[in-house]
């Protein structure tokens, strides 16, 4: 039996309370699944907005520094009128295709084309376009300006009419213009060799190129070259990126047989790679005998002291024509380029110079024929 409380019976009032906590509860409940919702999404604009802010500010600073070094952006179309719609392919790469482009002033260009479907991606063009904006020197080709429109990724760089070293080594045409002399050998190496140095000591950030290799050095002409491709590159060797493994890039025969090893790269990795590139010099061949790598098909004949056995390494094309103690330089430094240990191996400034010594003060002094 209940009692009365304002006219009301207590059992019911009690069944009124008991009701409206109920529906409190679905009220609240529902109010904070709604502020939850509505959390979320601010949290997620937020994130698309700084993604979005982050990518513009890439592009603002690409184009600060096209600013600073006289680099501008081109419009796609003026790149298609350039290139006559992508007519003359003068090139390939890993992930691109490079045209010849008429500029108009009497001037030329190459026009690298990322292809996604090779495997670029814009994150590797504007890595790129990055490092070729903060560096600058005489063996390195230039960024004359770049295009990221309707979708294309292109980039203007310095054209160098005379093909590119492996061009010039082991291809009919390339042959047909006669052997590279030995004083052209060594003046190649030597321009690469203070390209390296450049990256690695000078360049800020430090640069690591990762594919150093014949087809990546165009030829001024057969005294002089400039190293090409920024593709692959690394920025900055500190303490803590050196001791963090990556994938692994390059290109067989002359990647770093401790980079593949461990997955750690260096500028010693270059230096491994301007090693196999100074065996390709000496010896004429390519960078892979069938599938054994150069540095190990040569490896019992340039560890060896007797002199005719180096001799027996040479170019056949150069009939002979080579310093003696020039020869011992090049395949002593890249006896120790090549060292497995990479802590044991010399820096670029150090290789450049022990080359640039023996080219101007040694004696010339021709082996017989």
């Amino acid at each position: 039996m209940g009692y009365w409380l304002f006219g009301l019976d207590t059992s019911t009032t009690k069944n009124y309370w008991i009701g409206g906590a109920i529906v409190l509860v679905i009220i609240l409940t529902i109010i904070l699944k709604k502020w939850a919702v509505y959390v979320d999404s601010q949290a997620q604009a937020r994130s698309l907005a700084k993604a979005q802010g982050d990518h513009n500010q890439k592009n603002i600073g690409l184009s600060s520094l096209s600013t600073s070094k006289s680099i501008r952006t081109y419009a796609l179309e003026e790149i298609k009128v350039a290139t006559r719609d992508f007519r003359i392919r003068i090139g390939v790469g890993a992930t691109s295709y490079v045209y010849l482009a008429d500029l108009g002033d009497g001037r030329f260009g190459a026009v690298k084309r990322v292809m996604e479907e090779r495997g670029g991606c814009q994150k590797m063009f504007l890595d790129e376009v990055s490092i070729l904006l903060r560096i600058s020197h005489p063996n390195l080709v230039g960024l004359l300006g770049f295009c990221l429109d309707k979708g294309e990724q292109l980039l203007l760089l310095e054209y160098i009419p005379n093909k590119s070293l492996f061009d010039r080594l082991h291809t009919r045409k390339g042959k047909s213009s006669g052997s590279l002399s030995w004083s052209s050998r060594l003046s190649i190496a030597l321009d690469i060799a203070y390209a390296l140095d450049y990256l690695h000591s000078i360049a800020d950030p430090p640069v690591i190129h990762r594919d150093v290799k014949s087809s990546n050095i165009l030829l001024i002409n057969d005294d002089h070259a400039k190293l090409a491709d920024f593709g692959l590159c690394k920025l900055g060797h500190d303490t803590q990126s050196a001791q963090t493994p990556t994938i692994i890039r390059g290109s067989l025969g002359y990647v770093d047989t401790n980079y593949l090893n461990t997955g750690l790269v260096s500028p010693k990795s270059d230096v491994y790679s301007f090693g196999v590139l100074l065996l390709e010099l000496i010896t004429g061949m390519k960078s892979l005998q069938g599938s054994i790598p150069l540095a190990e098909w040569t490896n019992e004949c340039r560890k060896h002291q007797d002199v005719d056995v180096l001799i027996g390494m040479l170019d056949p094309k150069l009939n002979g024509q080579v310093n003696v103690e020039q020869l011992r330089v090049l395949v002593d430094v890249a006896n120790v380029a090549l060292l497995e240990n990479s802590l044991a191996r010399p820096n670029m400034a150090e290789i450049a110079y022990r080359i640039s010594s023996c080219v101007e003060y040694l004696p010339e002094t021709d082996l017989p024929v």
